[in-house]
């Protein structure tokens, strides 16, 4: 279509060049109204149902004239729009005259006219008006659609232009008195609850080789699929395929694949998007797609078509993740490999010989996007030998290697950047499946040596644009991490030659090199990167490293000790959300990859404690690792340096190993809802390792290389584990436990018996649900191993049950002597306080005083010989003149009566001329009584 026809068609004008309404004439329609009747702005009264029973009169000679005078005056009185209270009557009369058209063609006039008015905003009198007459409304707007069948190019042109106007509603020229308009957005509502948009699909198919009606039935679709009501009954009229597979259709304008691939955005957005895509995965809908794809791609120069261009390839791309979708079948697959490649491999293809990208946006958006369709492709793998014909690897590892200086290149620094870090991720996932070709290419050497350019100081602002060049603003961060991500997925395919050629390469010393960088220039602006960064290394060596003692020779003590560093991190930092979890997990697993079984790495390993690291983790309670480190503890005690350093941890609270693994149990068992009654002890004898959740499955025959509930157990928490270790340490000489750590080691202790019986149960439960009956010997033995088992834990219950009132009767001895201490402190006070008393009353009493000097001479005369030995001299033993009532030594102390009132130490005595180191008082319970003066100063005057 010339622009001129382009242009007409957004006035409202065919290419014929006719006026805005589209008829072949124009008929001026005038409204005849008197003073009066203007003032008043009311419509006239207009009999409506004698109109319809006039248009539904047949066979007299003036009727027609009559019919179309009837409908005329329709037309002025409701020149303003038409009332809601109306609207069905009205849509009556213009569905009448659509039936007439087939055999009176004037009736297309009236129809015109009153589509014409449709357009018109709908009016209402009460405000209720738009409830009340919502169901009429629906009904009526859903007639448009139905009278898209007349076979009129004008009155279709009109249906849609009413329909879009819907949409674009303009305020009324001047008030009208009594009415209100209706809600700008009323139509396009009645519109979903009528189901227009599935009628006006089911137009398209009346529109085959019309295309003026079919690109303005497309623009009435691009409007209603703004709408998610309106979407899914477009998705059940099949609108996705009918408008697909028109999209190569001819027109010189452009405007059909515009609006057509705007529809089938709107539809992938606001509907289920799985039924989108398989409406769109047929053979025709594809190969529609590839030619209008191609011929955008090869002939499409303008801004405009390589927008259009990239979107049709972003629908190609959500068809393509439909594996049902016969991409290959239509050659679409081949020709988007193609296309993906001869920028880097040459090659002699027709379709882009002489062909070459700008660095335009859309071109640079379109390089991206068919990386991204390469890796929804891949996944089919029966495109793998089109991937292989193509050359993808190598065309992708064009861009593995630092950045060429002086060279001219077709993109800009920053548009490279990011191409190369979305060809090394689209490599990720293609490289995998295409081993040979990556190996023939040395793909390894080539991701080696990019690494060694992203560790090395070489001066490189990179722009860190894009989703994959996050956080690598400024450093080599994003390619360092896209490469390590290439090399953890080619390693975990677990494939020896990849794997002995990236040994050969050198590969283990330099990840533990680049490790060594990074912890010793820690950058905190980027700190998420860093860790993800540690932790794709540590995978790594673990991969390469797992069952080849060489290679963990290789990896050695400088890798003990990068494992050492991580594992000493501030626990803290587990819960900041930045990755510090999956580093611990990296290397955790690189312990048991890495160190395990290379004797000279395990006892490195021990000497710097790594023993000690293990449990402090371990000690963290934290579920998510207990498994794997009891995993590895169990592996290190086959070490037999190992158990001295478990034995020696302590934790928290002088915690020992042994009880903080009992305590894991008795957490586990909580968990898992085993019966237990509040000393730990066992409950039920014949099920004493029974959870939750064996106890809720009902016994059922299973197969026999399905394992049973009870072996699944093993496997699906700890305490098979905790088992093994303390095993392993001996369980008789386990320091540090309390009683209740007792009762739990004597379940410990039998868990092997107690499972195997568990398991012996389940086989004879599993043979009575077959109804089968064993033998007499059979039968016996399945009895006495049954009976052994509930007799083990009868026993064990036996031996918790005297631990526990042994442990009772030791609380109750321990209980005993408390209260004899604070008895013996309560006499000692007692004693205390009693000679107190005495010595107030000695001291306050002159009477009381004197008694009991007489009995202190009396209790020293009586101490005395009756009749002294011969030759013996005989000492005083009375200091003449002393007022004490104690026995006097070598030295007495007084501390009650200060100095200044006596007149010195001894002042009344015989002894008082004597220089004696004595101060002033007699016990220290009396404070010191302040003298007559001070008394005096400190009473108020």
């Amino acid at each position: 279509m010339p622009t001129r026809e382009a242009a007409a068609m957004d006035e409202g004008q065919d290419p014929s060049g006719r006026s805005k309404s589209g008829s072949p004439r124009r008929i001026p329609v005038t409204a005849v109204a008197t003073e009066d009747e203007e003032t008043q702005g009311v419509f006239k009264p207009m009999d409506l149902n004698h109109v319809i029973k006039l248009l539904e009169e047949k066979d007299k000679g003036d009727l027609e004239e009559k019919q179309l005078k009837s409908v005329k005056k329709l037309v002025r009185c409701y020149q303003n729009g038409f009332p809601l209270r109306d609207l069905a009557q009205i849509f009556k009369i213009l569905n009448l005259c659509a039936g007439k058209i087939k055999n009176q063609h004037q009736f297309v006039e009236s129809v015109y006219d009153i589509l014409k008015l449709c357009s018109l905003p709908f009016l209402k009198k009460k405000v209720t008006d738009e409830i009340t007459y919502a169901e009429d409304t629906a009904n009526s707007i859903a007639l448009l659609g139905d009278l898209m069948r007349i076979p009129s190019s004008e009155l279709r042109i009109q249906i849609c232009k009413c329909i879009i106007d819907f949409y674009h509603a303009e305020p009324p020229k001047k008030p009208i008195p009594g009415y209100q308009q209706a809600s700008s957005s009323y139509k396009a509502k009645m519109a979903e609850v009528g189901g227009l948009a599935k009628t006006m699909v089911q137009s398209m198919t009346l529109l085959e080789n019309q295309l003026i009606e079919k690109l303005w039935v497309l623009k009435v679709l691009q409007h209603l699929s703004t709408s998610e009501v309106n979407c899914a009954l477009m998705v059940k009229a099949q609108a996705a395929s009918t408008i697909c597979v028109h999209l190569n259709d001819p027109d010189p304008s452009g405007q059909l694949l515009f609006r057509s691939s705007e529809i089938l955005w709107n539809l992938l957005e606001k509907s289920p998007k799985e039924e989108i895509i398989q409406q769109l995965s047929t053979l025709e809908c594809l190969v529609t797609l590839k030619e209008v794809f191609k011929n955008l791609f090869m002939r499409g120069f303008s801004h405009y078509n390589r927008q259009l261009r990239n979107d049709i390839l972003v629908i190609t791309t959500i068809i393509a993740q439909n594996r049902g979708a016969p991409m290959i079948e239509c050659g679409f697959t081949r020709d988007l490999i193609l296309f993906a490649t001869f920028n880097e491999v040459k090659s002699q293809n027709p379709l882009v010989k002489g062909l070459k990208l700008s660095n335009s946006y859309e071109d640079f958006e379109l390089k991206k996007l068919l990386f991204n369709i390469i890796v929804i492709l891949c996944k089919d793998l029966s495109t793998l030998q089109l991937l292989i014909d193509g050359k993808v690897i190598l065309a992708l590892l064009t861009y593995v290697k630092k950045p060429e200086k002086h060279k001219v290149m077709e993109w800009s620094a920053a548009q490279y950047e990011e191409l190369q870090l979305h060809a090394i991720a689209t490599l990720s996932s293609v490289a995998p499946l295409l081993i040979e070709e990556y190996l023939s290419c040395e793909g390894n050497a080539c991701i080696l040596a990019f690494l060694r350019w992203c560790k090395s100081e070489d001066p490189f602002f990179s722009h860190g644009n894009g989703f994959h060049g996050a956080g690598g603003r400024g450093n080599k961060f994003a390619q360092m991490r896209y490469a390590l991500r290439l090399l953890r997925a080619m390693v975990h395919l677990e494939n020896e030659t990849v794997n002995t050629d990236l040994c050969q390469e050198g590969a283990i010393q330099q990840l533990i090199g680049i490790f060594n960088t990074i912890i010793s220039h820690p950058n905190e602006k980027e700190e998420a990167i860093a860790l993800e960064i540690q932790s794709d290394i540590l995978l790594i060596l673990s991969g390469l490293c797992e069952h080849h003692v060489q290679r963990k020779e290789i990896f050695g003590t400088e890798g003990v000790d990068i494992i050492l560093h991580v594992m000493k991190t501030d626990p803290k930092k587990l819960q900041s959300g930045l990755g510090y979890n999956v580093l611990l997990f990296s290397t955790l697993d690189s312990i048991w990859c890495c160190i395990l079984g290379c004797y000279a790495s395990e006892d490195y390993f021990l000497e710097k404690e790594g023993i000690f690291i293990l449990l402090d983790v371990l000690a963290l309670n934290q579920k998510k690792f207990c498994n794997l480190i009891l995993g590895i503890m169990v592996e290190f005690c086959d070490n037999p340096k190992t158990a001295a350093h478990v034995n020696a941890w302590r934790g928290k609270k002088d915690q020992t190993a042994a009880s903080l693994l009992i305590k894991l149990w008795r957490k586990e068992e909580k968990e898992l809802g085993v019966k237990r009654d509040k000393y730990g002890k066992i409950i039920d004898t014949k099920k004493p390792l029974f959870t939750s959740f064996q106890e809720e499955q009902k016994p059922m025959p299973l197969p026999a290389n399905c394992p049973s509930v009870a072996v699944m157990d093993v496997a699906e928490n700890i305490r098979a584990k905790i088992y093994a270790v303390l095993g392993k340490l001996d369980f008789e000489n386990l320091p540090g436990l309390s009683a209740e750590d007792f009762v739990t080691l004597c379940i410990i202790h039998r868990y092997l018996d107690f499972k195997i019986g568990e398991i012996w149960n389940e086989i004879y439960e599993e043979i009575k649900l077959e109804n089968l009956r064993p033998v007499t010997s059979d039968k016996r033995i399945l009895e006495t191993i049954t009976t052994a088992s509930e007799n083990i834990g009868k026993m064990v219950a036996s031996l918790q049950s005297e631990m526990i009132q042994s442990q009772v009767r030791q609380d109750v001895q321990n209980e005993q002597k408390v209260y004899m201490k604070i008895q013996t402190a309560h006499k000692q006070r007692e004693l205390a306080n009693k000679s107190w008393e005495n010595f107030l009353a000695r001291t306050s009493n002159t009477k009381t005083l004197k008694k009991t000097k007489r009995l202190q001479e009396k209790a020293i005369e009586s101490s005395k010989y009756s009749e002294p030995p011969q030759n013996a001299i005989i000492h005083p033993t009375v200091i003449k003149g002393l007022n004490a009532t104690v026995p006097s030594g070598g030295v007495v102390t007084v501390e009650s009566t200060p100095v200044r009132l006596l007149g010195g130490p001894l002042a009344d005595t015989d002894i008082a001329l004597k220089k004696l180191p004595i101060r002033g008082g007699a016990l220290q319970r009396v404070k010191a009584v302040k003298g007559v003066d001070e008394t005096k100063k400190n009473i108020p005057t």
